[in-house]
């Protein structure tokens, strides 16, 4: 017969193993997003709930950061799992190039998000109705590890402007370049972003501000000719912003979900199945989730590397990848 005092022992060494197994089974997800004024934040905040509920033995997270650039150091050293990106700072990772110039990242796509609007913001009575209007001005063109100072500054030189000497330039995420342009410290600031971004709203319903939305459709051609066929042309729609009275012209850039090369295939299929099953729940969280659909994940939309686990999650549902 077992004594009892053994038989406690026995079973709580046991509870001990199950527990650990429990525990080294459990995948821990790091998705990488943005500044708190952006639409990356709250939506992969989104993302790491749904994970988090709906995916057995998986605890995500989300974590601010800089944005883009940042996000894919992250990848590239593998301190986050998932991050959400623009495809122009993805395509120099992958080639090591720019930013990344020596240090090329293992970069895959997992799935195409939505379209990234360029945002040239001033506001009334500061002079500026058009780019060549910025020369001689208080520029912020984005956080230094964001994709918006990568994109931004493709637009200032298609515009046919030099970034060092046209321009005085600050380097600030959305929240505080609005700040900076309520309090004069500015002019202007480029931000690229979903529709509507919370901090640009914040500026136009600001009292005796009226915003001023700077049309730049004629620098994309310009933009594609150096780096790629990677932008289009595009619209934030009059109305968008409290006080936005006509149709913005506008560059655009797709946003991508991406993996280091190295997560388990299981994985990348788990987050791309419930990203798209439950995409009515990310809606909830922001309105750009909508442009999350089948349709929409096509090599065309984004030149990375495809992660095995989204090709095979996708051609299950008849997605020619």
């Amino acid at each position: 017969m077992i004594g009892k005092g053994l038989m406690l022992g026995a079973l709580a060494l046991g509870a001990a193993m199950l527990a650990g197994a429990a525990s080294a089974q459990q995948v821990n997800i790091a998705i990488a997003t943005g500044g708190t004024g952006g639409v990356y934040y709250p939506l992969g905040g989104g993302m790491a709930n749904l994970l988090t509920k709906h995916v057995p033995g998986v605890a995500a997270t989300a974590r601010v950061t800089g944005g883009s650039v940042d996000n894919l150091k992250l990848i590239g050293s593998q301190q986050s799992e998932v991050a959400l990106v623009m495809v122009d700072a993805a395509l120099d990772a992958l080639k090591g190039e720019d930013k990344f110039k020596g240090n090329p990242v293992e970069v895959r796509t997992l799935m195409v998000l939505y379209p990234n609007r360029m945002h040239v913001v001033s506001i009334e009575g500061k002079g500026i109705e058009k780019m060549t209007d910025l020369k001689g001005k208080r520029i912020s063109t984005g956080s230094p590890g964001s994709a918006t100072e990568v994109m931004a500054f493709r637009v200032i030189e298609g515009a046919g402007l030099d970034k060092d000497k046209d321009m005085r330039r600050e380097r600030l995420g959305v929240a505080e370049s609005v700040n900076a342009l309520k309090d004069g410290k500015i002019d202007a600031f480029f931000w690229v972003g979903g529709l509507p971004t919370a901090a640009v709203t914040d500026l136009a319903a600001t009292p005796g501000v009226k915003i001023k939305l700077v049309d730049h459709t004629e620098v994309v051609d310009a933009m594609n000719k150096k780096h790629g066929d990677l932008y289009t042309t595009g619209v934030i729609p009059a109305k968008t912003y409290p006080g936005q009275d006509k149709d913005n012209k506008i560059s655009v850039v797709q946003n991508i979900l991406v993996a280091n090369a190295k997560l388990p295939d299981k994985v990348a299929y788990d987050v791309v199945k419930t990203f798209i099953e439950r995409r009515a729940d990310l809606v909830a969280v922001h309105g750009e989730a909508a442009a999350i659909t089948l349709e929409n994940q096509s090599p065309k939309n984004s030149p990375i590397p495809w992660h095995p686990g989204a090709v095979k999650y996708f051609s299950e549902k008849g997605v020619k990848m």
